[in-house]
């Protein structure tokens, strides 16, 4: 597969089936929930005299009740069982469940669909941590980002078809219901054929003991979710998502037609453009995250999720057809002022959503326990629906309480950006690789020459020559894992980018003259680092360069390896020196006009050197090769 081309994934067999499978399953999701909904809108007093708003955020909140109820007791099964065949026996429950919605239909029982959206909800609860643990297992480490954004981007289409779909058969004189039920059946047909193509998935943990006690069962996955602060953390990340995308979509509805007076046109419309900002947001990732999981993309989401979303309040207030007494069609709400306005502010939160959500999945499947990716996935559902069931408990109480729409849209991106505030203090490493992310695709375009010889998994040294007081941030940037670099105590001390590698958790050095305890503890916790399989960065030479040459490499690395005999591997950055941060003493306004804006650099990453063959003038010589004459 060609590393820039992700839908060529689309092509093989140990991805399209199941590709297939999950997007038809979000597709009968959402024109089924949403046939209901646009009904209960619409033509409510044919089918009940309830509270359409009320409605309108019970059904989504039960359509996710056993999410929370019953994901522990799913995640099991997904370890224990093949997951193909999971796949194909939930196919055949959403066809029953479709018939038994079909029925509903028919006969115009209200709470008999009810129970069919409890039902489909059983159905993606079950299937949930099939979804995101199969990707692991069938994708390269540098096709899980692209492999991500794909399903994510398939997800979000489904659910568009669907709820076009849905909202559009529905509302069909004489035939509506029946269209819906024939549709909904006959797509749960079409998944179970697909799921009938997927490629075996063996079971990382066939020999586990099925607790059947959901309750006790959730505990215990949290609790074990909860050993893992980044992944734990992520996990909470994603969550909130979650809560935040259940409250804006719930409101769509009644905003569309009480708010922006439009028919089920417009709701139709503002759910499209949603849905294609989500995909469109998804499939970015691949290419801003440079291949690898990129967690500094999820600030960058979040930012634009809370930007946007108090965007959309102000574009909510400033719209021309508040007062309206009529309907508009979509023709009629294009014509008033303010209404692109709108749906720039939609397609803009679905794609920064993309961008936030896309890189927490591929962090959680690649950072948690591979023997419990799955019951990782259900402990995330679990919280994804506890917090998607208080999110449409808070939109009821805020409707209850006099807030607007708008004010709804304006209380969520605020709460947004408390929440992430929160999330990122106590995981920096997000906020971090944010900073060394913008640096590189900013004042920089830096290209990563075999980057996957950076080593996945396990302790290894990587050297580096010492160019810029930025080296650390763009070898951080470049690389899919955390790494621990070494790094001279003065420059360490830097105000900001101290803060940058503290977060890092960067050891400091000292020569042996200045401060002899320093430098002893520096070794003491390399050695630390690499017994606990960390990635360690040093710079051999020991300083920067002040001509652009490289500076004779010391001895210290040696010290280092014989210690802990781990596999060096060579870098070289090469196209750095004369930057603004170098030693470069001619004029520094003339070096950046010279340079101009997005200069190119390259980080060169050579084959790793057993750790017996490690020494300094081979390093040197390796690094020196790799950078070549372009200094």
């Amino acid at each position: 597969m060609r590393k820039n081309n992700q839908f060529a994934l689309l092509a093989q067999r140990r991805f399209a089936p199941f590709f297939w499978t999950q997007f038809l399953g979000a597709l009968n999701d959402n024109v089924f929930k949403t046939a209901l909904l646009t009904i209960l809108t619409y033509d409510a007093l044919s089918w009940t005299t309830m509270d359409t708003g009320l409605l309108n955020n019970l059904i989504p909140g039960l359509f996710i009740l056993p999410f929370f109820l019953f994901s522990a007791t799913a995640g099991q099964l997904a370890d224990k069982l093949e997951k193909g065949r999971v796949a194909r026996y939930v196919k055949l429950l959403e066809i029953a469940i479709m018939a038994i919605a079909a029925f509903g239909w028919m006969t115009h029982h209200l709470w008999l669909l009810v129970a069919a959206v409890v039902g489909m909800g059983i159905h993606s609860t079950i299937f949930g941590p099939v979804k995101y643990a199969y990707l692991p297992q069938q994708l390269k480490r540098e096709e899980l980002v692209g492999g991500n954004g794909v399903i994510e981007m398939g997800t979000f289409v489904g659910i568009l078809l669907g709820e076009i779909l849905g909202a559009v058969l529905v509302v069909q004189k004489t035939w509506g219901l029946q269209l819906v039920a024939g549709a909904t059946l006959a797509i749960a047909v079409l998944g179970w054929l697909a799921s009938l193509a997927i490629p075996k998935s063996p079971a990382p943990a066939p020999e586990l003991k099925i607790n059947w006690n959901p309750f006790t069962e959730t505990v215990r996955n949290l609790g074990f979710s909860r050993r893992n602060r980044p992944v734990f953390l992520s996990l909470l990340g994603n969550s909130w998502f979650w809560f935040y995308g259940a409250i804006m979509l719930a409101q769509f509805p009644l905003y569309a037609k009480n708010y922006l007076h439009g028919d089920h046109s417009v709701f139709v419309l503002l759910l499209a453009v949603f849905s294609v900002g989500i995909g469109a947001g998804s499939l970015l990732c691949e290419r801003l995250s440079g291949h690898k999981v990129e967690i500094g993309l999820v600030p960058f989401g979040s930012i634009g999720l809370s930007v946007f979303g108090l965007e959309l309040y102000f574009a909510s207030v400033a719209y021309g057809g508040t007062a309206l007494t009529t309907s508009l069609d979509l023709a009629g709400f294009l014509a008033q002022s303010g209404s692109w306005r709108i749906l720039i502010d939609c397609i803009a939160i679905g794609v920064f959503g993309g961008l936030y959500i896309v890189p927490l999945f591929a962090l959680i499947q690649t950072r948690c326990d591979p023997a419990h990716v799955s019951r990782t996935i259900a402990g995330m559902n679990i919280m994804n629906s506890l917090f998607m069931v208080v999110a449409a408990l808070v939109a009821m109480v805020l409707l209850r309480s006099g807030f607007t729409i708008p004010e709804i849209f304006l209380t969520t991106a605020i709460l947004n950006a408390v929440v992430a505030l929160y999330i990122f203090s106590l995981v920096p490493e997000f906020l971090m690789r944010f900073l060394a992310w913008i640096l590189i695709h900013t004042i920089h375009r830096v290209r990563v020459i075999n980057g996957e010889a950076i080593p996945a998994q396990g302790a290894a040294v990587l050297v580096c020559n010492h160019v810029s007081y930025v080296d650390a941030i763009v070898i951080m940037a470049a690389s899919p894992r955390p790494i621990r670099f070494v790094m001279d105590h003065r420059i360490f001390k830097i105000p900001v980018l101290s803060w940058v590698f503290r977060t890092a958790k960067a050891i400091p050095i000292a020569p042996a003259k200045e401060d002899p305890w320093l430098m002893e503890k520096a070794y003491v916790d390399i050695a630390q680092a690499l017994h606990e399989g960390d990635l360690v960065c040093i710079f051999p030479e020991g300083k920067l360069t002040t001509n652009g040459e490289m500076n004779p490499f010391k001895s210290g690395v040696k010290k280092i390896i014989e210690r802990s005999p781990v596999p060096v591997i060579p870098l070289a950055l090469r196209g750095l020196w004369g930057s603004l941060l170098t030693r470069d003493k001619t004029n520094p306004f003339h070096r950046g006009f010279r340079r101009g804006p997005f200069s190119r650099l390259e980080l060169a990453v050579g084959e790793e050197i057993p750790a017996a063959q490690v020494t300094p003038e081979l390093l040197q010589e390796r690094v020196q090769s790799l950078r070549g004459h372009w200094k």
